[in-house]
């Protein structure tokens, strides 16, 4: 028998020693993170007590893999139109900690005398906050449904995006023997370059291509549909000089705008939960207690550091963002710990032979320290709260507690050129992004094709009308697009003053155009500059002047705003969008929170008016959403059942008490659920039968012994229904179903 890989003999012990682990922490209600860190410091090779990996090469390489779904999967949890819901204050909070800690983390590096990259990865480790970990201290402790924290993980969904653009910035920095400023100057204009291409484009191409395939798709199918898209853009990434888990991080925000999303993540799931078990463990299998020991110092002093300045500066960037301080000291508290994406960072730095080796170790015992603090931090913020309250002088409580008031915006109209200039912004960078990359494909890949079937100046010139032919589309809509919006005719109507700046905005547009055709012809002819301006010229008044190409420009813009709204359009029909009214409520210290009605909960099969959730909570259910069926303003007769999503108002506290009630109120397990087996029984009347001379009513057999009549043997070859009316006679053969312990009582009547 041929002998079984290492991989398959290291996956095994992986998954078991895991899986044994987890179980423990689960017990302990522990992050399960910590269960699979805690499992590869037991197979690493720094346990001599235990099995050990043989071949790490082949794990890190799974590890890898499972950053790249992990990432994905983050994607799929994230909306851009959300974000852009979310407003300023969640904005400036994540970019403040993110500034104040990682110059912090820089800092306590530097003071230990670490090299200059070790200072750098450092402070974009201790920067990031965990969101898993969070939201499972929010949930253990019943507060996932107030206010605060739900600002808090708005907070934390930037952070993930700003630590995804950190990652491209450091392998940037690692990547440069001295980066300057121009050079981190040109990488954030490459990321957001690829970022605005990829997302447009994905957006038009991703969600057709579901929506044309959607009566093909099985679950089968759809997770490898999804996975290959992962990988595809992790791989385009790697190739155009990002990282495959930013690849796999913005095909997964693709896949967000579109209906199948939810889908794609239970499907998903599996995949990403294996692999990144798999990424964890190998984080453990990295920790060295001999380094845990020599750099016991710094590890305490980056705890301090990081439970300290999410205290002090995450308050303080909370509130810069326009919180109250008590709200302000909540959200800061909560995120007093290191996440997974500092493993992440650390793994990048590691692949690029930039970090010191005592790094890893150093950073998962912190990771592992503040998270067991995470509750008592949280729990500490109101003490905290009431403790400056009766120290601070009231002046000073006074201006902090309404410091956000100058932060929040009015609902004042903007100008007609604020409006207009907006949109052409968007609108020319978009377009702008689209061209250069027409441009950048047709005379990469197709000039190089063309040269090998035609002469020189005939592939130049076939390519030359091919890209124009492209591009027209894109260019007209450039330099056509808002010249007609209500803005636009407002201000021309308005006043002659107006008409030279709105003419100079097409001409600026115009020339964008311009410049685009100039580099491709002088690219293919190296014509002279005034010939090569003429045909720009001509070719962009053709283009204006075409209405087939308008039509063609509003068509994929109309099939783009499709598939941007296409999510929100399918969560209006089935009800799972929240009611315009939520953002009025918040105003008056109340909110709506949703919660799922557990399968096993004694509120399920009773009605509203008997569970009186708001003489006992003092909150109102103003809608059950239920499949794909939404009930508003249900009535007290409205039944609960196992699954239903309740939407429910009421404040924080309200909330809270209603949230544990629910989670409490469940029906108990069976403690002798082996004894309930059910059992068929043949059972023949003898003369002392209790049922003799009885009919199936009256004898009992449901009601007394709780079991259930199957049929009656009359020599038939299937067993006879009985008549309900008929008496039982002596001799009867009848077959009763029934638990074993009810059987035997009705036998021992016999």
């Amino acid at each position: 028998m041929a002998e079984l890989p290492n991989l398959i003999k290291d996956l095994a012990l992986i998954l078991v020693v895991a899986g044994v682990v987890t179980l423990v922490f689960k017990r302990l209600k522990q992050p399960l993170v910590l269960g699979y860190i805690v499992a590869g410091f037991v197979v690493s090779p720094h346990m001599p007590y235990t099995m050990s990996v043989v071949d790490k090469g082949d794990i890190h390489t799974w590890a890898d893999i499972g950053v790249t779904f992990l990432l994905f999967a983050l994607g799929l949890e994230f909306s851009v139109k959300k974000i852009l819901k979310m407003g300023m204050a969640p904005v400036i909070a994540a970019v403040s900690i993110i500034f104040f800690m990682l110059m912090m983390g820089m800092g306590v590096a530097g003071a230990f005398g670490w090299d200059r990259m070790d200072c750098i990865f450092l402070g974009g480790m201790v920067a990031m906050s965990s969101t898993t970990i969070i939201y499972k201290a929010f949930d253990d402790m019943g507060l996932l449904q107030q206010s605060f924290a739900r600002l808090v993980m708005s907070v934390l969904i930037l952070e993930d995006i700003l630590a995804i653009v950190m990652m491209v910035m450091l392998s940037a920095i690692a990547s440069g023997s001295n980066p300057d400023g121009g050079q981190m100057l040109g990488s954030l204009v490459r990321i957001g370059f690829f970022l605005v291409l990829w997302f447009v484009v994905g957006l038009y191409v991703v969600p057709t291509f579901l929506r044309a395939t959607r009566k093909l798709m099985t679950d089968e199918t759809l997770v490898i549909v999804a996975l290959g898209l992962c990988c595809a853009m992790a791989w385009i990434s790697t190739a155009v000089g990002f990282s495959s888990a930013f690849g796999a991080f913005v095909m997964g925000s693709i896949l967000a705008e579109t209906i199948e999303v939810e889908r794609i993540e239970e499907v998903v799931a599996p995949v990403k939960n294996l692999f990144g078990a798999i990424f964890f463990v190998s984080v453990g299998m990295l920790v060295d207690p001999h380094v845990l020991v020599a750099y016991a110092a710094p590890i305490g002093v980056l705890v301090v550091t990081i439970l300290l300045g999410q205290a002090v500066l995450g308050t303080f960037s909370y509130m810069l963002s326009g919180q109250p301080l008590r709200t302000a000291m909540r959200c800061g508290f909560s995120m007093a710990q290191v996440g997974e994406f500092a493993f992440i960072i650390a793994s990048l730095g590691r692949s690029l032979h930039v970090i010191s080796d005592f790094l890893y170790p150093v950073i998962v015992a912190v990771s592992v320290i503040t998270t067991f603090l995470t509750p008592y931090m949280i729990r500490a913020a109101e003490p905290t709260y009431s403790l400056l309250e009766h120290h601070l002088p009231h002046r000073w409580r006074r201006r902090l507690e309404h410091m956000g008031v100058a932060h929040q915006s009015t609902n004042a109209e903007q100008s007609l050129w604020r409006r207009l200039f907006k949109k052409m912004g968007v609108n020319t960078l978009i377009y702008t992004i689209l061209c250069i990359a027409v441009t950048a494909v047709m005379l990469t890949f197709v000039l190089q094709f063309m040269r090998h079937l035609l002469p020189h100046w005939w592939a130049n010139g076939v390519t030359g009308v091919l890209t124009v032919l492209c591009l027209s589309p894109f260019m007209r809509a450039l330099v056509m697009k808002n010249n007609h919006s209500e803005e636009f005719r407002t201000l021309w109507t308005e006043s002659r003053l107006n008409r030279l700046p709105l003419l100079f905005t097409i001409l600026v547009r115009s020339a964008i155009a311009t410049a685009i055709l100039f580099y491709i012809c002088n690219y293919l002819a190296r014509f002279a500059n005034a010939i090569v301006i003429t045909l720009a010229v001509v070719a962009i008044v053709l283009m204006v002047m075409s209405r087939n190409l308008k039509r063609q420009s509003i068509t994929m813009e109309r099939r783009f705003v499709q598939n941007l709204r296409s999510r929100d359009i399918a969560e209006q029909v089935s009800g799972k969008r929240r009611p315009l009214f939520e953002g009025k409520l918040i105003d008056r210290d109340i909110h709506i929170g949703s919660f799922d009605i557990p399968k096993d909960s004694q509120w399920a099969g009773q009605t509203l008016a008997n569970l009186r959730f708001s003489s006992r909570f003092g909150v109102h259910v103003s809608s059950v959403l239920r499949g794909r069926q939404r009930i508003n303003i249900p009535g007290g007769d409205a039944i609960i059942f196992p699954g239903d999503r309740l939407q429910v108002i009421g404040n924080d506290e309200q909330l809270q008490a209603f949230g544990q009630s629910l989670k409490g109120e469940l029906v108990p397990e069976d403690p002798h659920i082996e004894e309930r087996e059910m059992k068929l029984q043949k059972m023949k009347l003898s003369a002392n039968c209790p049922f003799i001379g009885k009919s199936l009513s009256e004898s009992g057999i449901r009601d007394v012994y709780n079991c259930m009549l199957v049929g009656l043997e009359d020599g038939q070859h299937d067993l006879t229904m009985i008549n309900p009316s008929r008496q039982f006679k002596q001799g009867d053969i009848i077959w009763i179903v029934g638990e074993r312990k009810s059987i035997a009582d009705l036998v021992a009547t016999n």
